[in-house]
């Protein structure tokens, strides 16, 4: 499979896969965590997330800027992946819970989400910067988009069991302690605290199954055990940063410098030889990324919905009970779970999109990259149909009717929806992934300047930073209007979205020749 490609890039996607681990693990317990921590609302939940998750990426500006004056792109990489490592330790420390506290300890959370931002932002950006200077040479150059698929697919794999294993060990925990994993439980236990009698019966049933007969003895202790499961898996996330690490430290010599790409703008002409680029090509090669980054902002700010309102739906809306895989000392179970299917579809699809790809160029009829980004905005939108046409037909009410903070009555098992409506959701999305996450990265490696590649990369997460900030409002919208209703506004996005890019695209293909 990596025949003919540079020997660095198996190396650099293994260094990558802590970092997607970690990734993976905070996507899908964060938003849960924050909630049964700090009793807060979706709403306000999902607006630290959405500043947590575009810190990410718009730090990576911040990354690509420090290599690109330092010159030392491997030296940076290596800060972030220290960096990184300690913020997971910040969130392993356990603190009691329900918070007593809530302003110093919500205080500390914060300091150490930002903890691995900034180490997400030194390491990222530069490494994808490297990974596009391996196909700078003409003998690579061709395969520049399958190289960049390839890497996807394989820093994926660790992204793969990080849900699983946040569940898991979340799970043994609150199973060691003798209590029982519910999705509805903490904010039940929140709300009856919080002095809401509406939750005392279900709430009362619940204990009396693990023999307590003091309710606020019950809630207190189950809120405890089940974020100290949260803390245990956030700790696991330090041992897959700890591997990136060695890893990147054996292989890093195979890495190009990235130095030489400093030096003044220049490009490699059809002969092989180093020409210097015109400023006015310069400039039309930034308007270009600057359009296809003002577009993709609006993807990342429907398809990172994942770890926020379809969490939620997963949570809410859809019967657990039939995702239930039962190890002997944990049971893998709870909404986070499906954050496991977007990496192993991206690994499972790589292949075929690249067969895909591969066939239509044997044909000579192969999508250039901003063809493909358009055609993903098309996919990304027909996942959201699935979603808007699922929710309606399944006659789901609004969120604030089953939302015990609000006095709502969660849905019983039987009234929830099926799995299979999340999962051929996320395998749609996956898909539009595929045609716009590793082929828009191949786009900036290949447009980009030689002297501003850790820029323009960091200026690519930086796009993804402003769709993550925008998360917030699906988060409202969840809150406030019928379900089917807030999954249809990601249609209109993704496809205003798509329209656009095929606008530009005789533009955009020209200018990447």
């Amino acid at each position: 499979m990596f025949k003919n490609h540079p020997k660095g890039l198996l190396a650099a996607a293994l260094a990558n896969m802590g970092e997607r681990f970690g990734f993976y693990t905070m996507m899908a317990i964060l938003l849960l965590f924050l909630q049964s921590k700090y009793a807060l609302d979706t709403t306000s939940a999902g607006l630290i997330y959405s500043v947590f998750y575009a810190l990410i990426y718009l730090l990576a500006l911040v990354g690509g800027i420090v290599a690109d004056k330092t010159k030392n792109f491997k030296g940076t990489i290596l800060v972030g992946l220290c960096i990184m490592a300690f913020g997971y330790v910040l969130m392993a420390i356990p603190s009691p819970t329900p918070v007593q506290n809530k302003v110093l300890f919500l205080g500390l959370t914060l300091v150490g989400l930002f903890t691995i931002a900034f180490g997400n932002g030194l390491f990222k950006g530069n490494l994808q910067a490297l990974v596009g200077k391996m196909y700078d040479k003409p003998e690579y150059s061709k395969m520049r988009d399958a190289g960049f698929s390839l890497f996807y697919m394989f820093i994926n794999v660790g992204a793969i069991f990080a849900p699983l294993m946040a569940v898991g060990i979340r799970n043994w925990w609150v199973a060691k302690a003798g209590f029982v994993y519910k999705s509805e439980l903490p904010a039940l236990c929140h709300s009856y605290l919080a002095g809401k009698t509406e939750s005392a019966t279900q709430l009362s049933q619940y204990a009396s199954e693990v023999g307590y007969t003091d309710i606020t003895l019950f809630a207190k202790s189950y809120l405890n055990v089940f974020n100290e499961g949260f803390n245990w898996a956030f700790g696991v996330a330090i041992f897959a940063m700890a591997i990136s690490l060695v890893v990147y430290l054996v292989n890093k010599k195979y890495f190009p410098t990235g130095n030489e790409a400093l030096i003044e703008a220049t490009k490699v002409d059809a002969n092989g030889k180093t020409v210097a680029m015109e400023a006015k090509e310069i400039r039309q090669r930034m308007y270009a990324l600057f359009a296809v980054f003002g577009v993709v902002i609006f993807f990342w700010f429907s398809f990172h919905q994942n770890g926020l309102t379809l969490t939620k739906f997963a949570q809410e809306y859809t019967d657990l009970s039939m995702i239930n895989i039962n190890l002997g000392f944990t049971r893998i179970q709870g909404a986070e779970i499906f954050q496991s299917f977007n990496p192993l579809c991206v690994v499972l699809l790589t292949p075929v999109v690249m067969a895909l790809f591969g066939w239509l160029s044997a044909k000579g009829k192969e999508p250039s990259t901003p063809k493909k980004i358009a055609i993903g905005m098309g996919i990304a939108a027909l996942g959201f149909v699935v979603m808007a046409v699922g929710s309606y037909f399944s006659n789901l009410p609004l969120n604030a009717a089953i939302n015990p903070d609000l006095g709502g009555t969660p849905l019983t098992d039987a009234q929830r929806v099926t799995p299979f409506l999340l999962i051929g959701t996320y395998v749609i999305l996956t898909i539009a992934e595929l045609f716009i996450s590793p082929l828009g990265i191949s786009f900036v490696s290949r447009v980009a300047p030689p002297k501003y590649q850790g820029l323009m990369q960091g200026l690519w997460l930086c796009a993804t930073a402003v769709g993550n900030q925008l998360l917030f409002i699906g988060a409202i919208l969840y809150s406030n209007i019928p379900i089917w209703l807030t999954w249809t506004v990601f249609v209109v996005v993704c496809t205003i979205s798509m329209m656009t890019m095929i606008f530009m695209l005789k533009w955009l293909e020209r200018v990447a020749k």
